[in-house]
Protein backbone atom coordinates (compact mmCIF):
# COMPACT_ATOMS: atom_id res chain seq x y z
CA UNK A 1 0.00 0.00 0.00
CA UNK A 2 1.19 3.49 -0.82
CA UNK A 3 1.65 5.97 1.99
CA UNK A 4 -0.52 8.55 0.20
CA UNK A 5 -3.41 6.05 0.23
CA UNK A 6 -2.91 5.61 3.98
CA UNK A 7 -2.84 9.37 4.55
CA UNK A 8 -6.13 9.79 2.70
CA UNK A 9 -7.78 7.25 5.02
CA UNK A 10 -5.99 8.68 8.02
CA UNK A 11 -6.96 12.25 7.21
CA UNK A 12 -4.73 14.25 4.91
CA UNK A 13 -4.48 17.09 7.39
CA UNK A 14 -6.01 15.70 10.54
CA UNK A 15 -5.53 16.90 14.10
CA UNK A 16 -2.26 14.99 14.43
CA UNK A 17 -0.76 16.60 11.34
CA UNK A 18 -2.05 20.04 12.31
CA UNK A 19 -0.41 19.77 15.70
CA UNK A 20 2.95 18.74 14.24
CA UNK A 21 2.81 21.15 11.31
CA UNK A 22 2.07 24.13 13.58
CA UNK A 23 5.02 23.23 15.79
CA UNK A 24 7.28 23.14 12.74
CA UNK A 25 5.88 26.43 11.45
CA UNK A 26 6.85 28.16 14.70
CA UNK A 27 10.48 27.27 14.06
CA UNK A 28 10.31 29.13 10.72
CA UNK A 29 10.02 32.39 12.70
CA UNK A 30 13.56 31.83 13.93
CA UNK A 31 15.33 31.95 10.52
CA UNK A 32 13.11 34.92 9.63
CA UNK A 33 14.42 36.83 12.64
CA UNK A 34 18.06 36.19 11.81
CA UNK A 35 17.65 36.89 8.12
CA UNK A 36 17.49 40.57 9.19
CA UNK A 37 19.49 40.54 12.42
CA UNK A 38 22.64 41.67 10.61
CA UNK A 39 20.80 44.86 9.61
CA UNK A 40 20.46 45.73 13.29
CA UNK A 41 23.89 44.49 14.36
CA UNK A 42 25.78 46.20 11.55
CA UNK A 43 23.89 49.46 11.10
CA UNK A 44 26.17 52.46 11.47
CA UNK A 45 24.28 55.20 13.35
CA UNK A 46 24.96 58.79 12.35
CA UNK A 47 28.41 59.63 13.68
CA UNK A 48 31.26 62.11 13.68
CA UNK A 49 34.77 62.27 15.07
CA UNK A 50 35.12 62.72 18.80
CA UNK A 51 36.37 66.16 19.85
CA UNK A 52 39.97 65.84 21.13
CA UNK A 53 40.19 66.41 24.88
CA UNK A 54 36.42 66.43 25.39
CA UNK A 55 35.91 63.22 27.34
CA UNK A 56 32.13 63.58 27.68
CA UNK A 57 31.56 64.44 24.03
CA UNK A 58 28.27 63.21 22.55
CA UNK A 59 26.79 63.31 19.08
CA UNK A 60 23.91 65.49 20.24
CA UNK A 61 24.79 69.07 21.06
CA UNK A 62 24.06 70.05 24.67
CA UNK A 63 25.71 73.44 25.03
CA UNK A 64 27.03 76.44 23.11
CA UNK A 65 30.55 75.51 24.19
CA UNK A 66 30.20 72.05 22.66
CA UNK A 67 28.72 73.53 19.48
CA UNK A 68 31.70 75.86 19.11
CA UNK A 69 34.12 72.96 19.53
CA UNK A 70 32.23 70.98 16.89
CA UNK A 71 32.47 73.94 14.53
CA UNK A 72 36.20 74.21 15.29
CA UNK A 73 37.08 70.58 14.80
CA UNK A 74 34.48 68.89 12.57
CA UNK A 75 34.45 69.67 8.83
CA UNK A 76 31.11 70.09 7.07
CA UNK A 77 29.93 67.22 4.88
CA UNK A 78 31.19 67.02 1.32
CA UNK A 79 28.98 68.16 -1.55
CA UNK A 80 26.21 65.64 -2.13
CA UNK A 81 26.65 64.08 1.31
CA UNK A 82 23.36 64.07 3.21
CA UNK A 83 24.88 63.69 6.70
CA UNK A 84 25.17 66.52 9.21
CA UNK A 85 28.96 66.27 9.50
CA UNK A 86 31.99 64.80 7.84
CA UNK A 87 31.93 61.39 9.47
CA UNK A 88 35.58 60.42 9.20
CA UNK A 89 37.76 63.54 9.50
CA UNK A 90 38.52 66.37 11.87
CA UNK A 91 40.57 69.52 11.60
CA UNK A 92 44.10 69.46 12.95
CA UNK A 93 44.21 72.76 14.84
CA UNK A 94 47.08 74.70 16.39
CA UNK A 95 45.29 77.34 18.46
CA UNK A 96 48.43 79.47 18.50
CA UNK A 97 48.39 79.79 14.73
CA UNK A 98 44.86 79.53 13.37
CA UNK A 99 42.21 81.88 12.02
CA UNK A 100 38.47 81.11 12.09
CA UNK A 101 35.56 82.05 9.87
CA UNK A 102 32.54 83.68 11.48
CA UNK A 103 31.05 80.22 11.89
CA UNK A 104 34.14 79.16 13.85
CA UNK A 105 35.43 77.10 10.92
CA UNK A 106 39.24 77.18 10.79
CA UNK A 107 40.97 78.66 7.73
CA UNK A 108 43.55 76.50 5.95
CA UNK A 109 43.45 73.81 8.64
CA UNK A 110 44.38 70.34 7.45
CA UNK A 111 41.99 67.40 7.70
CA UNK A 112 43.10 64.21 9.43
CA UNK A 113 41.40 60.87 9.86
CA UNK A 114 40.11 60.30 13.35
CA UNK A 115 40.39 57.19 15.52
CA UNK A 116 37.47 57.82 17.89
CA UNK A 117 33.86 58.58 17.15
CA UNK A 118 30.61 59.57 18.84
CA UNK A 119 27.30 58.19 17.63
CA UNK A 120 23.72 59.34 17.48
CA UNK A 121 21.38 57.46 19.80
CA UNK A 122 18.17 58.51 18.06
CA UNK A 123 17.67 55.07 16.48
CA UNK A 124 19.94 52.75 18.49
CA UNK A 125 21.54 53.07 21.88
CA UNK A 126 24.30 50.88 20.49
CA UNK A 127 24.97 48.56 17.55
CA UNK A 128 27.83 46.15 17.05
CA UNK A 129 29.18 48.58 14.47
CA UNK A 130 29.20 51.53 16.88
CA UNK A 131 30.68 49.47 19.73
CA UNK A 132 33.66 48.32 17.65
CA UNK A 133 33.84 51.40 15.38
CA UNK A 134 33.43 49.54 12.09
CA UNK A 135 33.09 52.80 10.17
CA UNK A 136 34.98 54.99 7.73
CA UNK A 137 38.00 53.01 6.50
CA UNK A 138 36.50 49.77 7.83
CA UNK A 139 32.91 50.32 6.69
CA UNK A 140 33.27 47.87 3.80
CA UNK A 141 33.60 45.14 6.45
CA UNK A 142 29.91 45.37 7.31
CA UNK A 143 28.91 44.26 3.82
CA UNK A 144 31.48 41.48 3.94
CA UNK A 145 30.19 40.19 7.27
CA UNK A 146 26.61 40.23 5.97
CA UNK A 147 27.66 38.27 2.90
CA UNK A 148 29.23 35.60 5.12
CA UNK A 149 25.73 34.76 6.34
CA UNK A 150 24.82 33.72 2.79
CA UNK A 151 28.09 31.86 2.34
CA UNK A 152 27.04 29.90 5.40
CA UNK A 153 23.66 29.20 3.82
CA UNK A 154 25.37 27.72 0.78
CA UNK A 155 27.56 25.46 2.91
CA UNK A 156 24.64 24.59 5.19
CA UNK A 157 22.46 23.55 2.26
CA UNK A 158 25.07 20.97 1.30
CA UNK A 159 25.70 19.75 4.85
CA UNK A 160 22.10 19.51 6.01
CA UNK A 161 20.88 18.22 2.66
CA UNK A 162 23.16 15.21 2.94
CA UNK A 163 22.55 14.89 6.68
CA UNK A 164 18.78 14.90 6.18
CA UNK A 165 18.85 12.30 3.43
CA UNK A 166 21.39 10.09 5.20
CA UNK A 167 20.39 10.25 8.86
CA UNK A 168 16.82 11.52 8.75
CA UNK A 169 14.81 14.74 8.70
CA UNK A 170 14.35 14.69 12.46
CA UNK A 171 18.08 14.42 13.19
CA UNK A 172 19.03 17.21 10.76
CA UNK A 173 16.15 19.40 11.93
CA UNK A 174 17.06 19.02 15.59
CA UNK A 175 20.76 19.62 15.02
CA UNK A 176 19.86 22.79 13.11
CA UNK A 177 17.63 24.03 15.94
CA UNK A 178 20.13 23.34 18.71
CA UNK A 179 23.05 24.75 16.72
CA UNK A 180 21.12 27.87 15.83
CA UNK A 181 20.05 28.45 19.44
CA UNK A 182 23.59 28.10 20.75
CA UNK A 183 25.09 30.27 18.02
CA UNK A 184 22.53 33.07 18.19
CA UNK A 185 22.67 33.26 21.98
CA UNK A 186 26.46 33.15 22.07
CA UNK A 187 26.73 35.80 19.35
CA UNK A 188 25.91 38.44 21.95
CA UNK A 189 29.42 38.04 23.38
CA UNK A 190 31.35 38.31 20.12
CA UNK A 191 34.65 40.05 20.96
CA UNK A 192 35.35 41.30 17.43
CA UNK A 193 33.83 41.61 14.00
CA UNK A 194 35.95 38.68 12.82
CA UNK A 195 34.32 36.41 15.39
CA UNK A 196 30.92 37.89 14.54
CA UNK A 197 31.43 37.09 10.85
CA UNK A 198 32.35 33.49 11.63
CA UNK A 199 29.30 33.08 13.89
CA UNK A 200 26.98 34.65 11.32
CA UNK A 201 28.27 32.23 8.68
CA UNK A 202 27.59 29.34 11.08
CA UNK A 203 24.10 30.71 11.80
CA UNK A 204 23.46 30.91 8.05
CA UNK A 205 24.42 27.24 7.78
CA UNK A 206 22.19 26.32 10.74
CA UNK A 207 19.18 28.03 9.17
CA UNK A 208 19.40 25.47 6.37
CA UNK A 209 18.84 22.77 8.95
CA UNK A 210 15.82 24.59 10.36
CA UNK A 211 13.80 26.06 7.50
CA UNK A 212 14.32 23.77 4.47
CA UNK A 213 14.47 20.58 6.55
CA UNK A 214 11.46 21.69 8.61
CA UNK A 215 9.71 22.54 5.35
CA UNK A 216 10.22 19.02 4.05
CA UNK A 217 9.38 17.38 7.37
CA UNK A 218 6.11 19.31 7.61
CA UNK A 219 5.06 18.72 4.01
CA UNK A 220 5.87 15.00 4.08
CA UNK A 221 3.44 14.53 6.97
CA UNK A 222 0.35 15.67 5.04
CA UNK A 223 -1.69 14.12 2.25
CA UNK A 224 -1.28 14.86 -1.48
CA UNK A 225 -4.07 17.43 -1.82
CA UNK A 226 -2.70 19.54 1.06
CA UNK A 227 0.98 19.65 0.20
CA UNK A 228 0.89 22.81 -1.88
CA UNK A 229 -0.76 24.69 0.99
CA UNK A 230 1.57 23.20 3.57
CA UNK A 231 4.52 24.28 1.43
CA UNK A 232 3.24 27.85 1.25
CA UNK A 233 1.83 28.49 4.73
CA UNK A 234 5.20 28.03 6.42
CA UNK A 235 6.42 31.09 4.48
CA UNK A 236 3.98 33.24 6.46
CA UNK A 237 5.78 32.34 9.68
CA UNK A 238 9.13 33.29 8.15
CA UNK A 239 7.60 36.70 7.43
CA UNK A 240 6.39 36.95 11.03
CA UNK A 241 10.03 36.60 12.06
CA UNK A 242 10.96 39.64 9.96
CA UNK A 243 8.24 41.66 11.67
CA UNK A 244 9.10 40.35 15.12
CA UNK A 245 12.72 41.51 15.02
CA UNK A 246 11.56 44.99 13.97
CA UNK A 247 9.21 45.16 16.95
CA UNK A 248 11.85 43.96 19.41
CA UNK A 249 14.34 46.43 17.99
CA UNK A 250 11.91 49.32 18.41
CA UNK A 251 11.56 48.68 22.14
CA UNK A 252 15.05 47.40 23.05
CA UNK A 253 17.22 49.74 20.90
CA UNK A 254 20.46 47.95 21.88
CA UNK A 255 21.96 45.18 19.75
CA UNK A 256 22.87 43.02 22.77
CA UNK A 257 19.41 43.04 24.32
CA UNK A 258 17.67 42.68 20.96
CA UNK A 259 19.65 39.51 20.30
CA UNK A 260 19.06 38.08 23.77
CA UNK A 261 15.30 38.69 23.53
CA UNK A 262 15.17 37.05 20.08
CA UNK A 263 17.39 34.05 20.84
CA UNK A 264 16.35 32.94 24.34
CA UNK A 265 12.76 31.84 23.48
CA UNK A 266 14.22 29.36 20.99
CA UNK A 267 15.33 27.24 23.95
CA UNK A 268 11.78 25.84 23.84
CA UNK A 269 12.66 24.08 20.58
CA UNK A 270 15.08 21.79 22.42
CA UNK A 271 12.10 19.73 23.59
CA UNK A 272 11.09 19.04 19.97
CA UNK A 273 13.16 15.86 19.90
CA UNK A 274 10.50 14.19 22.05
CA UNK A 275 7.51 15.80 20.32
CA UNK A 276 8.13 15.53 16.56
CA UNK A 277 8.49 12.12 14.87
CA UNK A 278 10.66 11.19 11.92
CA UNK A 279 9.21 11.60 8.45
CA UNK A 280 7.28 8.43 7.53
CA UNK A 281 8.37 8.86 3.92
CA UNK A 282 12.03 8.88 4.87
CA UNK A 283 11.52 5.83 7.09
CA UNK A 284 9.83 4.00 4.21
CA UNK A 285 12.67 4.94 1.90
CA UNK A 286 15.06 3.39 4.48
CA UNK A 287 12.74 0.36 4.92
CA UNK A 288 12.21 1.05 8.63
CA UNK A 289 8.61 -0.11 8.50
CA UNK A 290 8.08 -0.84 12.21
CA UNK A 291 8.62 2.84 13.05
CA UNK A 292 6.29 3.87 10.22
CA UNK A 293 3.52 1.66 11.59
CA UNK A 294 3.97 3.11 15.08
CA UNK A 295 3.64 6.68 13.78
CA UNK A 296 0.55 5.79 11.72
CA UNK A 297 -1.17 4.17 14.70
CA UNK A 298 -0.42 7.18 16.88
CA UNK A 299 -1.80 9.51 14.21
CA UNK A 300 -4.91 7.35 13.83
CA UNK A 301 -5.53 7.54 17.57
CA UNK A 302 -5.24 11.35 17.63
CA UNK A 303 -7.32 11.73 14.44
CA UNK A 304 -9.89 9.26 15.85
CA UNK A 305 -9.87 6.91 12.89
CA UNK A 306 -9.17 3.20 12.64
CA UNK A 307 -6.25 2.04 10.53
CA UNK A 308 -5.17 -1.56 10.04
CA UNK A 309 -2.03 -2.40 11.97
CA UNK A 310 1.27 -3.31 10.33
CA UNK A 311 0.34 -1.88 6.94
CA UNK A 312 3.95 -1.64 5.91
CA UNK A 313 6.13 -4.70 5.87
CA UNK A 314 9.39 -5.53 4.24
CA UNK A 315 8.86 -6.51 0.63
CA UNK A 316 5.37 -5.01 0.36
CA UNK A 317 6.27 -1.36 -0.17
CA UNK A 318 6.92 -0.48 -3.80
CA UNK A 319 8.22 3.06 -3.38
CA UNK A 320 11.74 3.38 -4.70
CA UNK A 321 14.05 6.29 -5.02
CA UNK A 322 14.11 7.77 -8.50
CA UNK A 323 17.53 7.51 -10.13
CA UNK A 324 19.36 10.83 -9.92
CA UNK A 325 20.48 12.71 -13.00
CA UNK A 326 23.86 14.29 -13.59
CA UNK A 327 24.62 18.00 -13.64
CA UNK A 328 25.93 17.91 -17.22
CA UNK A 329 22.53 16.69 -18.45
CA UNK A 330 21.21 20.19 -17.77
CA UNK A 331 23.43 21.48 -20.57
CA UNK A 332 23.31 18.48 -22.91
CA UNK A 333 21.15 20.11 -25.63
CA UNK A 334 20.65 23.65 -26.89
CA UNK A 335 17.14 23.75 -25.48
CA UNK A 336 18.21 22.48 -22.06
CA UNK A 337 21.26 24.74 -22.03
CA UNK A 338 19.29 27.89 -22.77
CA UNK A 339 16.45 26.98 -20.41
CA UNK A 340 18.83 26.11 -17.59
CA UNK A 341 20.77 29.36 -17.96
CA UNK A 342 17.55 31.38 -17.86
CA UNK A 343 16.36 29.53 -14.76
CA UNK A 344 19.70 29.94 -12.97
CA UNK A 345 19.83 33.63 -13.85
CA UNK A 346 16.36 34.13 -12.43
CA UNK A 347 17.19 32.24 -9.23
CA UNK A 348 20.28 34.40 -8.76
CA UNK A 349 18.44 37.67 -9.36
CA UNK A 350 15.28 36.91 -7.38
CA UNK A 351 17.37 35.85 -4.36
CA UNK A 352 19.60 38.90 -4.71
CA UNK A 353 16.62 41.24 -4.86
CA UNK A 354 14.62 39.55 -2.10
CA UNK A 355 17.46 39.65 0.41
CA UNK A 356 18.85 42.91 -0.91
CA UNK A 357 15.55 44.73 -0.40
CA UNK A 358 15.28 43.23 3.09
CA UNK A 359 18.78 44.44 3.96
CA UNK A 360 18.17 47.81 2.31
CA UNK A 361 15.04 48.51 4.38
CA UNK A 362 17.18 50.22 7.02
CA UNK A 363 18.73 52.54 4.40
CA UNK A 364 15.48 53.92 3.00
CA UNK A 365 15.30 56.90 5.31
CA UNK A 366 12.33 57.69 7.50
CA UNK A 367 11.55 55.47 10.48
CA UNK A 368 14.09 52.63 10.60
CA UNK A 369 11.89 50.18 12.51
CA UNK A 370 8.77 50.93 10.53
CA UNK A 371 10.63 50.16 7.31
CA UNK A 372 11.85 46.84 8.70
CA UNK A 373 8.35 45.96 9.89
CA UNK A 374 6.77 46.84 6.55
CA UNK A 375 9.43 44.78 4.78
CA UNK A 376 8.07 41.73 6.59
CA UNK A 377 4.42 42.72 6.54
CA UNK A 378 4.30 43.11 2.76
CA UNK A 379 5.26 39.45 2.41
CA UNK A 380 1.91 38.34 3.85
CA UNK A 381 -0.21 39.60 0.91
CA UNK A 382 2.53 38.51 -1.52
CA UNK A 383 2.42 34.93 -0.22
CA UNK A 384 -1.37 35.01 -0.26
CA UNK A 385 -1.44 36.19 -3.86
CA UNK A 386 0.81 33.35 -4.97
CA UNK A 387 -1.29 30.81 -3.08
CA UNK A 388 -4.45 32.05 -4.81
CA UNK A 389 -3.15 32.66 -8.35
CA UNK A 390 -0.53 29.95 -8.88
CA UNK A 391 -3.02 27.33 -10.09
CA UNK A 392 -5.32 29.86 -11.73
CA UNK A 393 -3.21 32.31 -13.72
CA UNK A 394 -0.23 30.00 -14.19
CA UNK A 395 3.35 29.96 -12.94
CA UNK A 396 4.82 31.94 -15.82
CA UNK A 397 2.39 34.85 -15.60
CA UNK A 398 2.61 35.12 -11.81
CA UNK A 399 6.41 35.02 -11.83
CA UNK A 400 6.96 37.35 -14.78
CA UNK A 401 4.46 39.97 -13.64
CA UNK A 402 5.75 39.83 -10.05
CA UNK A 403 9.32 40.48 -11.15
CA UNK A 404 8.40 43.27 -13.55
CA UNK A 405 6.11 44.89 -10.97
CA UNK A 406 8.83 44.75 -8.34
CA UNK A 407 11.49 45.94 -10.76
CA UNK A 408 9.47 48.90 -12.02
CA UNK A 409 8.67 49.92 -8.44
CA UNK A 410 12.34 49.79 -7.41
CA UNK A 411 13.54 51.69 -10.47
CA UNK A 412 10.83 54.32 -9.98
CA UNK A 413 12.31 55.32 -6.60
CA UNK A 414 15.11 57.11 -8.45
CA UNK A 415 12.80 59.99 -9.40
CA UNK A 416 11.45 60.93 -5.93
CA UNK A 417 14.94 60.51 -4.42
CA UNK A 418 16.45 62.95 -6.91
CA UNK A 419 13.56 65.41 -6.58
CA UNK A 420 13.73 65.47 -2.81
CA UNK A 421 14.38 62.50 -0.55
CA UNK A 422 12.94 63.95 2.65
CA UNK A 423 9.88 65.48 0.97
CA UNK A 424 9.05 62.25 -0.86
CA UNK A 425 9.96 59.77 1.87
CA UNK A 426 6.49 58.20 1.96
CA UNK A 427 6.48 57.66 -1.82
CA UNK A 428 9.97 56.15 -1.72
CA UNK A 429 8.99 53.74 1.05
CA UNK A 430 5.79 52.69 -0.73
CA UNK A 431 7.66 52.00 -3.97
CA UNK A 432 10.35 50.03 -2.14
CA UNK A 433 7.69 47.92 -0.41
CA UNK A 434 5.97 47.22 -3.74
CA UNK A 435 9.38 46.05 -4.93
CA UNK A 436 9.64 43.72 -1.93
CA UNK A 437 6.09 42.49 -2.61
CA UNK A 438 7.06 41.54 -6.16
CA UNK A 439 10.34 39.90 -5.08
CA UNK A 440 8.59 37.83 -2.41
CA UNK A 441 5.87 36.65 -4.80
CA UNK A 442 8.48 35.82 -7.43
CA UNK A 443 10.68 33.91 -4.96
CA UNK A 444 7.77 31.73 -3.88
CA UNK A 445 6.71 31.13 -7.48
CA UNK A 446 10.06 30.28 -9.02
CA UNK A 447 10.53 27.41 -6.59
CA UNK A 448 7.47 25.62 -7.97
CA UNK A 449 7.99 26.84 -11.53
CA UNK A 450 11.59 25.77 -12.02
CA UNK A 451 11.04 22.38 -10.37
CA UNK A 452 8.32 21.71 -12.93
CA UNK A 453 10.53 22.79 -15.83
CA UNK A 454 13.39 20.41 -15.05
CA UNK A 455 12.82 16.86 -16.32
CA UNK A 456 12.43 14.23 -13.63
CA UNK A 457 15.80 12.61 -14.33
CA UNK A 458 17.66 15.87 -13.67
CA UNK A 459 15.26 17.58 -11.28
CA UNK A 460 17.49 17.08 -8.24
CA UNK A 461 20.53 18.32 -10.15
CA UNK A 462 18.57 21.29 -11.48
CA UNK A 463 17.28 22.34 -8.09
CA UNK A 464 20.73 21.90 -6.60
CA UNK A 465 22.20 24.18 -9.28
CA UNK A 466 19.38 26.64 -8.65
CA UNK A 467 20.25 26.65 -4.96
CA UNK A 468 23.85 27.56 -5.77
CA UNK A 469 22.68 30.37 -8.06
CA UNK A 470 20.38 31.68 -5.32
CA UNK A 471 23.19 31.65 -2.77
CA UNK A 472 25.44 33.60 -5.15
CA UNK A 473 22.71 36.21 -5.44
CA UNK A 474 22.43 36.31 -1.66
CA UNK A 475 26.19 36.76 -1.21
CA UNK A 476 26.19 39.73 -3.61
CA UNK A 477 23.05 41.36 -2.18
CA UNK A 478 24.66 43.04 0.89
CA UNK A 479 27.16 44.88 -1.30
CA UNK A 480 24.40 46.32 -3.47
CA UNK A 481 22.17 47.11 -0.48
CA UNK A 482 25.05 48.88 1.31
CA UNK A 483 26.25 50.74 -1.77
CA UNK A 484 24.43 53.81 -0.47
CA UNK A 485 26.96 53.87 2.37
CA UNK A 486 29.96 52.74 0.34
CA UNK A 487 29.38 55.17 -2.56
CA UNK A 488 27.84 58.05 -0.62
CA UNK A 489 25.99 61.11 -1.90
CA UNK A 490 22.90 61.09 -4.12
CA UNK A 491 24.43 58.49 -6.43
CA UNK A 492 24.68 56.12 -3.51
CA UNK A 493 21.07 56.82 -2.54
CA UNK A 494 19.63 55.85 -5.93
CA UNK A 495 22.08 53.08 -6.79
CA UNK A 496 20.73 50.09 -4.77
CA UNK A 497 17.08 50.32 -5.76
CA UNK A 498 18.01 51.31 -9.30
CA UNK A 499 20.18 48.21 -9.74
CA UNK A 500 17.57 45.97 -8.15
CA UNK A 501 14.92 47.42 -10.45
CA UNK A 502 16.89 46.92 -13.66
CA UNK A 503 17.91 43.38 -12.73
CA UNK A 504 14.36 42.42 -11.74
CA UNK A 505 12.91 43.66 -15.01
CA UNK A 506 15.59 41.85 -17.03
CA UNK A 507 14.94 38.60 -15.15
CA UNK A 508 11.18 38.95 -15.54
CA UNK A 509 11.50 39.50 -19.28
CA UNK A 510 13.90 36.57 -19.66
CA UNK A 511 11.29 34.27 -18.09
CA UNK A 512 9.05 34.90 -21.11
CA UNK A 513 11.28 32.45 -22.98
CA UNK A 514 10.29 29.67 -20.57
CA UNK A 515 7.22 27.51 -21.25
CA UNK A 516 4.14 27.49 -19.02
CA UNK A 517 3.77 24.40 -16.82
CA UNK A 518 0.24 24.78 -15.48
CA UNK A 519 -1.94 21.81 -16.45
CA UNK A 520 0.92 20.25 -18.40
CA UNK A 521 2.38 16.79 -17.86
CA UNK A 522 5.82 17.30 -16.34
CA UNK A 523 8.80 16.29 -18.49
CA UNK A 524 10.35 13.03 -17.36
CA UNK A 525 13.28 12.48 -19.72
CA UNK A 526 15.76 14.78 -21.45
CA UNK A 527 13.86 14.23 -24.68
CA UNK A 528 10.65 15.33 -22.91
CA UNK A 529 12.50 18.41 -21.75
CA UNK A 530 13.54 19.24 -25.32
CA UNK A 531 9.96 18.97 -26.57
CA UNK A 532 8.32 20.54 -23.51
CA UNK A 533 6.60 23.79 -24.38
CA UNK A 534 6.87 23.38 -28.15
CA UNK A 535 3.30 22.13 -28.45
CA UNK A 536 0.28 23.25 -26.48
CA UNK A 537 -1.44 19.90 -26.90
CA UNK A 538 -0.96 16.96 -24.59
CA UNK A 539 -1.85 13.34 -24.97
CA UNK A 540 -4.88 12.27 -22.98
CA UNK A 541 -2.81 9.76 -21.07
CA UNK A 542 -0.22 12.28 -19.96
CA UNK A 543 -2.82 14.88 -19.04
CA UNK A 544 -4.66 12.37 -16.87
CA UNK A 545 -1.38 11.58 -15.14
CA UNK A 546 -0.91 15.29 -14.49
CA UNK A 547 -4.45 15.65 -13.13
CA UNK A 548 -3.84 12.84 -10.66
CA UNK A 549 -0.72 14.51 -9.26
CA UNK A 550 -1.41 18.22 -9.70
CA UNK A 551 -1.78 18.82 -5.98
CA UNK A 552 1.71 17.52 -5.28
CA UNK A 553 4.52 20.05 -5.01
CA UNK A 554 6.24 19.82 -8.37
CA UNK A 555 9.51 18.37 -7.11
CA UNK A 556 7.81 15.46 -5.39
CA UNK A 557 8.75 12.35 -7.26
CA UNK A 558 8.68 8.85 -5.80
CA UNK A 559 5.13 9.13 -4.47
CA UNK A 560 5.84 12.12 -2.27
CA UNK A 561 9.34 11.31 -1.02
CA UNK A 562 11.50 14.42 -1.22
CA UNK A 563 15.25 14.21 -1.66
CA UNK A 564 16.25 16.93 0.80
CA UNK A 565 19.20 18.08 -1.29
CA UNK A 566 16.86 19.85 -3.70
CA UNK A 567 14.83 21.76 -1.09
CA UNK A 568 16.39 25.20 -1.39
CA UNK A 569 13.67 27.77 -0.82
CA UNK A 570 14.88 30.57 1.44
Amino acid sequence: MKLDDVLIKLGEFGLYQKYLYLMICFTAIYPGIYALMSVIFLTAPDHRCKIPGLDNDTYDIHSTYQQNLVNNYIPPPLDGDTHDYDQCHLYSIDYNNVTFYNSNRPINASRTECKEWVYSESVFKETFTSKFNIVCGDKYMTSFIKSLFFVGKLVGAIIFGNLSDGFGRKVAFYIGLVAMFGLTFGMSWSPSYIVLGIILAAIGAATQGVYPVGFVLGVELVGPSKRKYAGMVISFFFSLGLMFVAGVGYFARHWFYINIICSVPAAVFICYWWLIPESPRWLINKQRYAEVNTIIQKAAKVNKVKIEKNLFKKGTETETTAPPGRMWHLFSTKVMLFRTLVILYNWCIVSMIYYGLSLNAGNLGGDFYLNLFLSGLVEIPANTMVLVLLDRAGRKKVYCLSMILGGCACASTIIPILIGEKENQVIITILAMIGKFGATAAFNTIYFYSAELFPTVVRNAGMGASSCAARIGGIVSPYIADSAILIGGMVGKVFPLGVFGILAISAGLSSLYLPETLNRALPETIEDGKQFGRSASLSKEKYETKENTENLPPCYDNNGYVPQKEMTKL
